[in-house]
């Protein structure tokens, strides 16, 4: 299971959201059968099987096994990803991330837009936005990001005082992909 799709099909975002299919998603986390999941979603087995039958269309779940029960075999579904990331163009986000997985750092982008959306700017305000490419090679990520560290902890104890215009520091630092 991956921990993030990006969604950018309106297709996919279509099939994503419908409450129904979200909660049934939602019990896929685990591999599970129709019937299963109708039991905890008080439904019709048949009409769970719809919905995942619409999500595996759409890529967004996909059978994981089969098993025979009472002489029929029932497939076992599973989610394809812990959390599935809409475009920005489409609608939004649905699930939550752990701050340890690169998923975290699109709730930190969603954090900085909303933040952003929310200031006051009609004056001009005191900010500051950097990007840039580092290249470390494998044997010196680990050094890397320890100076990385060290230097924002500097800074953190430097200017963390309880006094002053309170500013947000966000730092994004993951592996450049692929050009789209």
């Amino acid at each position: 299971m991956r921990d993030v799709i990006y969604l950018d099909r309106m297709e996919q975002a279509e099939t994503l959201l419908k409450p129904q299919r979200v909660e049934v998603l939602r019990q896929l986390a685990a591999p599970r059968s129709c019937t299963e999941v109708a039991e905890v979603l008080d439904q019709t087995p048949q009409r769970v099987h719809y919905h995942v039958k619409q999500l595996v269309k759409a890529g967004l779940a996909t059978q994981v096994s089969e098993r025979k029960v009472r002489g029929v075999q029932e497939g076992l579904y599973q989610a394809v990803a812990r959390s599935y990331w809409l475009s920005p163009r489409l609608v939004g986000r649905i699930g939550s991330r752990d701050e340890l997985v690169l998923g975290h750092l699109v709730d930190l982008a969603e954090q900085v837009q909303a933040d952003v959306a929310a200031l006051d700017r009609s004056s001009e305000l005191p900010s500051v936005g950097v990007s840039g490419e580092i290249r470390v090679r494998p044997e010196e990520r680990q050094q890397f990001l320890a100076e990385l560290q060290t230097t924002l902890q500097d800074l953190f104890t430097r200017y963390g005082g309880a006094e002053g215009d309170a500013f947000r520091i966000a730092l994004a630092c993951y592996p450049k992909g692929e050009s789209r």
